[in-house]
C-alpha cells in the first residue's frame, strides 16, 4: 500500500527552498530533496517529479505565484512573504 503524502507538493517545494540559505534552487535540486526525504511519495501519472515541481511553481493557474518567484527557466526562489 502506498504511503500517504504528509505534505502537498507546494508545501514540499517550500520545505526544499527553506533549506537553502538563499532560498532558491533548480527544479532538479528541489525534486532530489523531496525524493530523498520522501516528502511527496504518492504521485499520479507518469510525470517526472522535476516537471511536476516546475508546473506547480510556474503554472497551476497562478495559484502559487504568491509563494514562488521564477529566476530563470530552471530556477525558482521562495518569495518573501
Amino acid at each position: 500500500m502506498p504511503m500517504k503524502n504528509i505534505l502537498s507538493l507546494h508545501e514540499a517545494i517550500v520545505v526544499a527552498l527553506v533549506n537553502n540559505c538563499d532560498r532558491k534552487a533548480t527544479y532538479a535540486e528541489i525534486a532530489s530533496f523531496i525524493e530523498k526525504r520522501k516528502l511527496f511519495t504518492n504521485r499520479k501519472g507518469n510525470i517526472l517529479l522535476e516537471e511536476q515541481v516546475r508546473l506547480r511553481a510556474t503554472l497551476s493557474s497562478g495559484g502559487y505565484k504568491h509563494l514562488f518567484e521564477v529566476i530563470n527557466s530552471e530556477t525558482i526562489k521562495l518569495r518573501n512573504i
